[in-house]
């Protein structure tokens, strides 16, 4: 996890990743938003 302010640089970075930002989630987003996060990741790993 980085601060907000450098997620878009990092993913610009990452030609294959997937930036996703949950709206005030701090750094717990994968278990605030583990309904949305791990279908996401479950599709995204498997490509």
């Amino acid at each position: 996890m980085v601060p907000s302010s450098n997620t878009r640089e990092l993913a610009r970075r990452l030609p294959n990743g997937e930036l996703v930002i949950y709206p005030d989630s701090g750094h717990g987003a994968v278990f605030q938003f583990h309904a949305d996060f791990v279908p996401r990741a479950l599709v995204f790993l498997a490509r």
